[in-house]
């Protein structure tokens, strides 16, 4: 049996990707057992995050576009221009595999085509990173048009902040479980074992590795004293001003750092519901739940379909973490580069007003909902939160008392932060009157 051809596997998976179907993390699950599975992630991330200029160069470098049933070869070239743009691969080595792969993808005719675009490549890199100056931002800043137009629109003094940090490496955020530790006896135990780590800036439990590592190699996480949480999303809980003998919903639940960090934060409440419309999600939150000695009550429904879930009975606080288009999170998940659009984005809004227009009647009077995406884009935040207050006579907007991220007329917005910050996460508070 020949041995796999990587570049092809990457060429298949980032077609799929261009086509709208599945996620860069649920594709390469599939590739675990890969000898070059490290080398695929790497290929994968980087062809994503910086897919909108590798696409520019491509169509310099092509003396006429390739046709749409050949888009597999495009990405094969993609791939190709990425190895040999950012990788420290021999320029031999990534033209040659990436030749062959033509074949692996039954295009054999195209392989010339795929040697003479490398080649030219490597010989007018220096002028082609020259005409690349005068590309436009999306371009330059390897963002799909329609995103950039939205930032320019709403973010005009934070764009080039947001698109530059988009396309950092994420950091590997940890929280502290404080009920079992302090975050100074984790940071030692941490350096003890010579990994580099410091406190976070914004959340008491929050700590920043320097390099991403195992999590299972992590002094204290098997006992349950820390978990992988970025700080934006660690911020959530302090905002619910949970109290002893309290009811708790965490709708969209999965896969359960918040419903965990509630049960680490107050062990005392009555009760906590968490629940998940994805079976499989629920299992990784009951994994959580078990690894840290914590207990909730698990539902795997639709939120909105109160009727198959609901008892009656009112909660004091319900955490909605609602879907989103995720563009907060592009530097984690630069995928959503190729899977986002501005139509995708009518379903998403469609989905966020039925969420809160199902929950509202969940909470207790005098009860707060605290809504969450991580989305950077108003008409997923703001603009929900205001059509939702004018439809609803009881509801009562929050205000946010914080020195961190941007107050907006309703909530407050965190931009994604360098390789050591935050994701970008929007927060807003409301309450039951």
């Amino acid at each position: 049996m020949s041995k796999p051809n990587t570049r092809a596997i990457a060429a298949k998976i980032l077609t799929e990707l261009q086509k709208g179907n599945g996620s860069l993390s649920s594709h390469l699950t599939k590739q675990t057992e890969l000898s070059d599975h490290a080398l695929l992630q790497e290929t994968l991330y980087g062809s994503c995050r910086w897919f909108h200029l590798l696409e520019w160069l491509l169509n310099q470098l092509l003396s006429r576009p390739l046709k749409a049933k050949d888009i597999e070869l495009k990405s094969l070239l993609i791939v190709g221009l990425y190895q040999l743009r950012e990788l420290s691969i021999p320029n031999y080595a990534v033209i040659n595999e990436t030749v062959s792969a033509a074949d692996r993808l039954g295009k054999s005719w195209g392989r010339s085509l795929v040697n003479g675009v490398l080649r030219n490549y490597l010989r007018t890199q220096t002028e082609l990173e020259e005409q690349l100056g005068a590309a436009p931002l999306s371009v330059t800043s390897s963002h799909p048009g329609w995103f950039v137009d939205e930032l320019l629109e709403q973010w005009p003094d934070q764009s080039e902040q947001i698109l530059a940090h988009n396309n950092f490496r994420p950091p590997m955020t940890l929280r502290v479980n404080l009920q079992a530790t302090t975050r100074d006896e984790v940071l030692e135990a941490l350096h003890a074992e010579a990994i580099s780590a410091s406190p976070g800036a914004l959340c008491e439990a929050s700590v920043y590795l320097q390099q991403p590592r195992a999590v299972e190699c992590l002094p204290g996480f098997k006992e349950g004293k820390l978990s992988v949480q970025d700080e934006a999303s660690q911020l959530a809980v302090g905002l619910l001003a949970l109290r002893p003998g309290q009811t708790v919903l965490d709708a969209c639940a999965a896969p359960g750092g918040k419903t965990c960090h509630i049960l680490e934060s107050e062990r005392l409440l009555t009760s906590i519901l968490a629940l998940d419309k994805g079976s499989n999600r629920l299992l990784r939150v009951q994994e959580n739940l078990t690894r840290l000695g914590l207990e909730a009550s698990l539902a795997c429904a639709d939120a909105t379909d109160t009727q198959n879930w609901w008892n009656g009975e009112g909660f004091d606080r319900i955490l909605l973490d609602a879907p989103c288009s995720a563009t907060g999170v592009i530097r984690r998940h630069p995928d959503i580069k190729l899977l986002r659009s501005q139509e995708s984005l009518h379903s998403l809004q469609l989905s966020q007003r039925n969420l809160l227009h199902a929950l509202w009647p969940c909470l207790k009077s005098n009860g707060l909902l605290l809504y969450t995406t991580c989305s950077i884009l108003q008409q997923e935040n703001q603009s929900i939160i205001e059509g939702f207050l004018q439809r609803t006579d009881n509801a009562k907007y929050e205000g946010i008392a914080a020195d961190w991220g941007v107050e907006c007329r309703y909530g407050r917005q965190l931009l994604a932060g360098a390789n050591d910050g935050p994701d970008g996460f929007f927060f807003c508070l409301l309450r039951k009157t």
